[in-house]
């Protein structure tokens, strides 16, 4: 072997030496920095759904963009603190009814008496409790030393919250420029067109989701304030915009539901909480085979088998995270294909797919 073909096996190993430690050092820049890419996704997504509101203001009231975005960003905290207030005054008062009552409602429980004692007493679980008090009492211990470690989550998850807004407004007021200059970088011509209607179909896909999952989260809240009702648990408004919040997570937000409708229920009744346990049993299996897939395929141009399936594989692989994620990226990576990949199906006298139109269903 020549010494130039030494020379020339030498650098490729150093090359592909290098690619290696370079994949391995993003890889651990990425897992260091995870928290706050976590962020930036989140920011991402609310700016795109707040994009197009943002424009009819600019557009109809605020000529200047960063004042429109604060008007939309100020109404929607409005709405928020508006919905938290409905939701913490009642909550902070069946609390303190609670701990009022808390005395009389454990003497009844250890003595087998009233619904709750009753209950445990027919499930055995007041005997149970009774022969492994010591490890409760433990266990009660080190959730007692545990609470500095949620001290620090919740703080953490407020500086979260903060900074995902933060974000997101600054990505809404740098959008046109952000856009001008990415199509700048692409040369003009059909390259920008085609980065152009890639981003727009991008952000109407993340857009239609966003709608879509509020959508979803209306139906199961309504729906779980009619069973409330007519079971009688008192607070149904509340219990049921708490339900419609966590169902706002795909794939478990209903059962996050269910144990907040749930104990209401068991609180109110033995019967009433059955009864609003079956009801979620049988609801999230219809939201997650059946309204989900119908509503998203419409909101996200997928057809319902591709929404179903992408959930669940992005939910095995990445978790919560991932079941978040799935549906807006199955619909962007569909975009991508449409507009990368040649349409080589089509005959000698079809016209090729127009890719500036998103596939309607007929």
């Amino acid at each position: 072997m020549s010494t130039a073909d030494d020379r020339f096996t030498a650098r490729r190993a150093l090359i592909v030496i290098g690619l290696v430690l370079a994949t391995l050092v993003g890889l651990a820049l990425v897992w260091q920095t995870r928290l706050v890419l976590g962020w930036l996704v989140a920011a991402a997504f609310l700016a795109v759904a707040l994009n197009p509101l943002v424009n009819r203001v600019q557009q109809r009231l605020v000529r200047r963009r960063a004042a429109a975005a604060l008007l939309v960003f100020l109404a929607a905290l409005v709405v928020l603190a508006a919905l938290t207030v409905v939701l913490v005054v009642p909550l902070v008062n069946e609390l303190a009814r609670f701990a009022h009552q808390a005395p009389d409602l454990l003497r009844e429980v250890r003595a087998g008496r009233g619904p709750v004692g009753e209950l445990l007493e027919r499930f055995h679980v007041r005997r149970y409790a009774e022969a492994h008090a010591d490890e409760f009492r433990r266990f009660g211990g080190q959730l007692g030393r545990s609470t500095l470690g949620l001290a620090r989550g919740a703080a953490q998850g407020v500086a979260g919250m903060l900074s995902v807004v933060v974000l997101a407004y600054l990505i809404v007021v740098q959008t046109p420029q952000i856009t001008a200059r990415t199509l700048a970088l692409a040369g003009g011509g059909a390259r920008a067109e085609r980065l152009h209607r890639v981003g727009r179909e991008s952000a109407r896909t993340i857009t239609g989701y966003v709608s879509g999952n509020l959508l979803i989260s209306l139906i199961c809240g309504v729906l779980t304030f009619v069973v409330l009702v007519l079971t009688g648990v008192p607070y149904a408004a509340v219990v049921a915009l708490l339900v419609a919040v966590a169902d706002l997570i795909p794939m478990v937000g209903a059962t996050l539901g269910a144990i907040v409708a749930g104990g209401a229920g068991f609180l109110h009744s033995p019967t009433a909480g059955v009864i609003v346990l079956v009801f979620f049993v049988v609801y999230q299996q219809f939201e997650n085979h059946v309204l989900q897939p119908a509503i998203m395929s419409h909101a996200v141009q997928l057809n319902p088998l591709t929404v179903l399936v992408s959930v669940l594989a992005a939910a095995q692989l990445g978790g919560l995270v991932g079941a978040l994620l799935a549906i807006p990226a199955a619909g962007i990576v569909k975009i991508l294909l449409r507009e990368f990949v040649p349409a080589t199906h089509a005959g000698p006298d079809q016209p090729p797919h127009d890719p500036g139109h998103g596939d309607q269903p007929r």
